[in-house]
């Protein structure tokens, strides 16, 4: 086979078809993955989709706009469907995403994407988890299901987007007890169970305490009127992260809220060309095989 290099435009369109695909099963459940194809000869960079809900609810048929932009560009976007609060509390939801990225890497090819590129892209708690995943793809925790046809493939990704991800989530934690809001301080009980747990899989407490990580590149989409994780949230991740040696760049979208219901035309379709750019300077050049 010959090697070539990548090569993304994100200002290209290309037609899309979605299809579901069963990733993985669970105690007998299968777990899903919608799959946004471009039509095209490819190879695509490849990209993992993670959805909100307050790590208790939501689907992946979230944030169609995000995939559906992505996507039309000429990214094969997987996104995925996984164990939620309840019933499995942390770290089921990282078992299932870290189980997805290797899954993704070794069926890229036949979606024609690229498995060298594999990136994540994640909304508020899905946002959280994703730079999770990025932070800690060897974690045995998270590691711990084997992918059979996959033997030696790993979960790093190639760069992680955060779209008002709930970076800190200890800090919205105390903030939604200092309001009174029980629906979101029971959403952080079910899922994390105790605040020890909130705290240890906390990326801003984990760049804190100097833990040993991988920091992949990241572009941090943050709303200006989040009313719970605030831009300056956002920035100190940011600051928090780069000084750990990553590379991590926030993009503040004004008057915007938490939760893509609340944003207007113009404001999203600039988060995804601000996705797509950065994208294209993460993949371009890559090495694939034709």
């Amino acid at each position: 086979m010959a090697t070539t290099s990548l090569r993304y435009d994100p200002a290209a369109r290309y037609e899309v078809k979605t299809r579901d695909i069963e990733y993985r099963r669970v105690d007998g459940e299968p777990l899903l993955a919608l799959i946004y194809e471009p039509q095209g000869p490819g190879p695509f960079p490849a990209i993992l989709n993670v959805h909100g809900g307050a790590w208790t609810n939501g689907d992946r048929f979230a944030n169609p706009q995000f995939s559906e932009g992505l996507a039309a560009s000429g990214v094969v976007v997987a996104s995925i469907e996984f164990r939620c609060a309840g019933e499995h509390p942390y770290p089921s939801s990282l078992i299932d995403i870290n189980y997805a990225t290797r899954w993704l890497k070794v069926h890229a090819a036949e979606m024609k994407g690229d498995a060298s590129t594999v990136g994540g892209i994640g909304v508020s708690s899905g946002g959280h988890l994703i730079v999770l995943a990025a932070m800690r793809p060897h974690d045995p925790r998270y590691a711990a299901d084997v992918v059979p046809e996959a033997p030696g493939v790993d979960a790093t990704l190639a760069y992680a987007i955060t779209c008002w991800g709930v970076l800190d989530p200890y800090a919205r934690y105390l903030m939604a007890r200092e309001k009174g809001n029980q629906e979101l301080i029971s959403n952080h009980d079910r899922y994390w169970i105790t605040a020890e747990a909130m705290q240890e899989g906390n990326p801003v407490q984990i760049l804190q305490r100097h833990e040993q990580v991988e920091l992949p590149p990241c572009l941090v989409v943050h709303p200006e009127k989040d009313q719970w994780m605030t831009p300056a949230a956002g920035q100190a991740f940011v600051s928090a992260y780069n000084a750990a040696g990553g590379a991590a760049e926030l993009s503040v979208f004004p008057g915007m809220p938490h939760g893509i219901a609340g944003w207007d035309e113009p404001s999203i379709k600039n988060a995804v060309e601000r996705m797509k750019g950065f994208i294209a300077k993460q993949v371009s050049g890559v090495p694939t095989r034709s």
